[in-house]
């Protein structure tokens, strides 16, 4: 299968995911100084060389024998192989708290958790949620060694967030029970969809939905500046009948409930094969009149019980194997134009990407942050009251 002539994520002067999130005993203030095996020296590296190398974080990271991950649901963006391949190569157990929570979770958890072993080590952010987490001083600045290959306008330059996998929003459909898959945002307010158009969560928390409304916005007249058309149009799919409130996961895809699903396409489309084990035709189609696309961050807690572990599952995610795999889960990782480049990166993977028509910009920090408000305020008025 020969990959379509498909763009790159394309980046604005001030690139931002556009993202709120999606889809981890004891007391203290303080962070944890360091693990049973890192030590002061890996809660405040900033690199691997400040711990002496990469033997050197590995030795660290497996004195510490753990790590605490959160919010990371083993079927989104191909996480349950990272997770697993991570332990295998290093010899480091995983646990994994909240798979299904949101980027707001996350931060909660830093905070309520803070000084306890089971505190989140490392965060899976929207964007949005990264920079309010480093404004909240929540996140400790580390740059991977590919740190080169991330984009300026994708990282933070000081390394206390950088963006790590993206993709575009999607519409998902059973086309084993619906006759005529849509295509467009404009299809979703067709009769036959009656109770059947769906999100992947609340727009105010979680960022699959926050794009899947900016994505209507932009096929509806609206822009990065204005994203009201957008609640707009779920306000018209709400009044139609059309719109069900119910918040989609794998599993209420899989019993029907959810038959079309608006999420991000590597979400949507990672759930084909199992879908087709039980007899269910699931299509995928990134709609043209609504192309809007974003990244999460990555960042390493400043309160990790395993700071070593922290900084090593960091530096394995964008590696070259780390990106792979996100890429085998139908992401797009960052560091894809690099390995392109550098001839590193799995081909067959690439190729099967779902095919994006046109190039999508993202919105700034400054408009995410009027789109934050906007939808904060008229989303659970007009469409979840």
């Amino acid at each position: 299968m020969r990959r379509p002539a498909t763009p790159t994520l394309r980046t604005t002067a001030v690139f931002a995911a556009a993202a709120l999130a999606l889809s981890a005993c004891g007391g203290g203030d303080g962070g944890s100084g360091g693990g049973s095996g890192g030590g002061p020296d890996a809660a405040s590296a900033t690199s691997a060389e400040d711990l002496g190398g990469m033997d050197a974080l590995v030795e660290a990271a497996q004195a510490e024998g753990e790590l605490n991950v959160i919010a990371l649901p083993p079927d989104w963006a191909n996480y349950g192989e990272i997770i697993s391949t991570f332990e295998e190569e290093y010899g480091i157990t995983v646990n994994s708290a909240s798979p299904d929570g949101s980027s707001q979770d996350e931060l909660n958890a830093v905070e309520s958790q803070r000084g306890q072993d089971r505190a989140p080590d490392v965060l899976d952010l929207g964007t949005a949620f990264a920079r309010q987490a480093q404004a909240q001083d929540l996140l400790a600045p580390y740059q991977v060694q590919t740190w080169d290959d991330i984009p300026e306008d994708q990282k933070d330059p000081e390394g206390h967030w950088y963006n790590d996998y993206g993709g575009y929003v999607s519409i998902g459909c059973n086309a084993t029970v619906i006759a005529e898959c849509p295509t467009t945002i404009a299809d979703l307010l067709d009769p036959q969809y009656a109770g059947q158009v769906a999100l992947n969560g609340n727009p105010t928390q979680a960022a699959a939905a926050f794009a899947g409304v900016w994505a209507a916005s932009l096929a509806n007249g609206g822009s990065l500046d204005d994203i009201g058309p957008g609640i707009d149009f779920f306000a018209q799919v709400k009044e139609a009948g059309n719109f069900n409130p119910v918040e989609i996961t794998p599993a209420t895809i899989q019993s029907g409930e959810t038959p079309l699903a608006i999420d991000w396409d590597y979400n949507n489309a990672g759930l084909t094969d199992t879908l087709a084990e039980q007899g269910v035709e699931w299509q995928v189609a990134v709609p043209s009149d609504g192309l809007f696309g974003g990244y999460y961050s990555q960042a390493v807690s400043a309160y990790a019980p395993h700071p070593a572990a922290a900084r090593l599952w960091q530096e394995f995610l964008y590696s070259d194997q780390g990106q792979n795999l996100y890429l085998a889960g139908g992401a797009r990782p960052v560091r894809l134009p690099a390995m392109e480049e550098a001839g590193t990166v799995d081909a067959e993977a690439l190729a099967a990407l779902p095919p994006v028509e046109g190039t999508a910009d993202f919105p700034t920090q400054e408009q995410e942050s009027v789109a934050q408000q906007v939808v904060a305020t008229r989303w659970n008025q007009e469409i979840s009251g």
